[in-house]
């Protein structure tokens, strides 16, 4: 069972320190003005939010969880385990200055998304709605469109294997060098990929102990590298992959 937990309006729930404020001044049609709150768009913005959360969060013992920013997702073998994490953290989250909508907490569920991922009984999976964009999208017809292409599947990398050697047709096409020449050989390689992604498999789920076995497979050819990883447990006949 999963929850996730997404903070409103964290950046500007963090005040900034009365000294720090001139350094974010900007004038606008003739006026000036500056933050009061720690602003969207500055570089270093995500770093002291998640810093500043995790604190929080550390000095009120939260339970088991993992965060990213503002986002937190918490996960146990009960809906009411679940909820009570939850619930927990949330309390330590309210204490500690930060606002929650009901809106932005999801679960107890069995499967839930998170960071974009969806996760069922610990097993990372590609969502259905990101396996039909990718799929629907139609050949790329310049080296922008291509590079846009390598950029929305290339986050799911860890599920295809030998992804490079896959996709190593549609890279050509988008060096600097090389002008722009959509043939046969790239149209094979995105219709696999794009087959690839729709057919890929679940990852995990991870597990440890001393019987668990992690067994990493590494290959090189003409076409390049490849790797991937896989964990047996006893009781299981063929293993099952972490990442390839």
């Amino acid at each position: 069972w999963y929850a996730t937990i997404d903070i409103a309006n964290a950046f500007f729930s963090i005040p900034l320190a009365a000294e720090c404020r001139p350094q974010f001044a900007f004038t606008w049609r003739g006026v000036q003005y500056t933050w009061n709150r720690l602003p969207q768009g500055w570089k270093h913005s995500p770093t002291i939010c998640h810093g500043l959360i995790q604190t929080a969060l550390e000095k009120g013992e939260a339970p088991e969880h993992l965060q990213y920013i503002d986002d937190i997702i918490v996960w146990g073998n009960t809906a009411t385990e679940v909820f009570e994490k939850g619930e927990r953290i949330i309390q330590i989250l309210l204490q500690a200055g930060f606002a929650i909508k009901k809106s932005k907490v999801k679960g107890p569920a069995r499967e839930i998304q998170f960071l974009g991922v969806k996760w069922q009984d610990g097993r990372r999976q590609i969502p259905t709605e990101v396996i039909n964009k990718i799929t629907a999208m139609s050949p790329p017809t310049n080296k922008k469109e291509t590079q846009a292409f390598l950029g929305a599947i290339g986050f799911w990398r860890m599920h295809i294997p030998e992804y490079s050697q896959i996709v190593s047709p549609l890279y050509l096409v988008t060096r600097k060098k090389n002008d722009f020449h959509w043939g046969p050989e790239q149209q094979q390689a995105f219709a696999q990929i794009k087959q690839e992604i729709a057919h890929a498999v679940a990852l995990g789920p991870v597990r440890t102990g001393p019987e668990v076995k992690n067994v990493l497979y590494s290959a090189a050819g003409n076409n390049g590298l490849s790797w991937s990883l896989w964990q047996k447990v006893p009781g299981e006949t063929r293993g099952r992959p972490l990442g390839f």
